[in-house]
């Protein structure tokens, strides 16, 4: 299994690092950006090769994959199209932009899967969604698997609005609860502990409840009724935040992200 990046940002790091971790060879990868030093860094980190810029290199290699944000996505699709071949699986990373749209800038290349990782990928724990074209075979899609199940779970779609919710949820996911550990550690310094303990406080509570949540089978509202006695601390607490609607605002944020990911592929998938 070859892979080629083209983009060697955050995630095309992730990607590359979980690859070899799981045994890929570095010699097996390839990294393509214009910037001098993430090249650099890449070379030293992975010992892998790297490219300025695509060129009839890529054509050795058994997936592109392009990391890219979704506003220079055409640009990347564009330079990538002269030098892709019909067997090659392109494996397209960027929030919104829609599956044709990527295999009309690569001259209607059939063999698109539409990638949608997230951040926690970092560390070996992300989830991503994955929608195959209608022209990728098993094989194809076996192969997207292996690539992104380097770094955490995969989750299949159908359409392209179900990657879309997809990247409304887990996609967008992380944020929220960075947002909520935010608020916690807020709290525990308005409660008295120095930022550093606040912040320990915090990010431990969030760790170990979504190990237990992990580990357990039983359902998310169960495991918060055992936390929660009634006319206890927590019960207080939990009847605070569905007085001040925070379920029903969480909700309501992921329909709005949701939206956006639609307005995405509008907005970025014209040319």
């Amino acid at each position: 299994m070859k892979i080629a990046f083209i983009g060697g940002g955050n995630m095309a790091t992730a990607l590359i690092g979980g690859l070899i971790k799981q045994g890929t060879p570095a010699g097996y990868l390839y990294a393509v950006d214009p910037v001098a030093e993430t090249r650099d860094r890449l070379e030293k980190t992975f010992r892998i090769v790297t490219g300025e810029a695509a060129s009839g290199k890529l054509a050795d290699y058994d997936a592109i994959v392009i990391a890219v944000k979704p506003q220079t996505l055409k640009e990347a699709a564009t330079a990538v199209r002269p030098f892709i071949v019909e067997r090659q699986l392109v494996i397209s990373i960027a929030a919104g932009v829609r599956s044709t749209d990527v295999a009309r800038w690569l001259g209607d290349h059939a063999r698109i899967v539409r990638a949608m990782p997230n951040t926690p990928a970092l560390v070996g724990l992300g989830v991503t969604g994955l929608l195959a074209s209608p022209t990728v075979n098993h094989d194809g899609r076996m192969l997207a698997e292996q690539v992104l199940e380097a770094v955490g779970e995969v989750v299949w779609c159908n359409n392209e609005a179900e990657i879309d919710s997809i990247t409304a949820l887990s996609g967008s996911g992380p944020a929220y609860v960075f947002y909520f550990m935010e608020a916690l550690a807020t709290a525990a310094q308005n409660l008295g502990f120095p930022p550093e303990e606040a912040r320990r406080l915090a990010v431990g509570t969030f760790t170990g409840a979504a190990q237990l949540a992990a580990q357990s089978e039983e359902s998310l509202s169960l495991l918060r009724e055992r936390v929660t006695s009634k006319g206890g601390t927590t019960a207080a607490a939990i009847a605070s935040f569905m007085e001040s609607g925070i379920a029903e605002a969480i909700v309501k944020g992921t329909s709005a992200a949701r939206q956006r990911a639609y307005e995405m592929g509008e907005e970025f998938g014209q040319g």
